[in-house]
């Protein structure tokens, strides 16, 4: 199978490729990553291109990227991602490969846009316990740090997630944030040759609507759930060699 990966640059999209590089009839040909145009940050995460592009290095996978303006409307995302679905699978892809673990609404959405293409999603981590998902991160040597959050987590923006962390997290909150309470960049563990190095910088609250039915195409849905008032993002800041 000749794929792509949709590639967030967090902790579920490293887990997910983990398990697809260890499966032989899978071949994967880019790690696709939507990008904000005007920023030059990933979509929704708002983790700077250059460390997305550190990630691709050392995975060893090409990235396609996929640029949109900073709040796309619906039909506007649909189209774009529409075109370059058609351009990838005219180069013989038929797969496209997500980190989703149990969002009906969002995996019925992604199911139906890649149809219209012809192609067909795969879902490595769908429906597994999502504690034991985050165990068996940690376990295996990765290394993540939360890069945004909900407005009511930001005391947690620019952490790296550890099992003490995920031990404190409120009862209402996924322990994977796959409801969206937060986004992960992963800098190190088995799928990178090197681990990245990074430093934290300026923490920023930006307030915004919330689209209705996903927040890009490797981000969370928010289909009947209340809009989110904002989010605290961490700026990341790649270091040197």
């Amino acid at each position: 199978m000749k794929c792509i990966f949709n590639w967030s640059g967090g902790k579920d999209s490293a887990l997910a490729l983990y398990h697809c590089l260890q499966n032989p009839d899978i071949e994967i040909k880019y790690l696709l990553t939507t990008v904000n145009d005007s920023v030059n940050r990933i979509s929704m995460h708002g983790v700077r291109e250059s460390l997305l592009l550190r990630q691709a290095e050392e995975i060893g996978i090409p990235l396609y990227q996929v640029r949109l303006p900073e709040m796309p409307g619906m039909q506007e995302y649909d189209d774009t991602m529409r075109y370059h679905l058609n351009k990838l699978k005219a180069e013989g892809i038929t797969h496209s490969i997500f980190g989703d673990i149990f969002l009906e609404d969002l995996k019925d959405y992604r199911d139906k846009r890649l149809a219209e293409a012809g192609l067909t999603g795969i879902y490595p981590l769908w429906k597994r316990d999502t504690r034991e998902l985050i165990n068996e991160f940690l376990s295996l040597g990765f290394g993540t740090v939360i890069a945004c959050t909900q407005e009511r987590l930001g005391h947690l923006v620019g952490q790296e997630i550890t099992p003490e962390l995920i031990a404190g997290l409120p009862a209402d909150v996924d322990v994977c944030g796959e409801n969206g309470e937060f986004h992960t960049y992963a800098f190190k563990g088995p799928i990178f040759k090197n681990e990245i190095k990074y430093q934290t910088g300026e923490r920023v609250f930006k307030a915004y609507n919330a689209p209705k039915n996903t927040d890009e195409t490797c981000g969370d849905s928010t289909a009947d759930r209340p809009a989110i008032s904002g989010f605290w993002y961490c700026d990341l800041l790649p270091l040197s060699l």
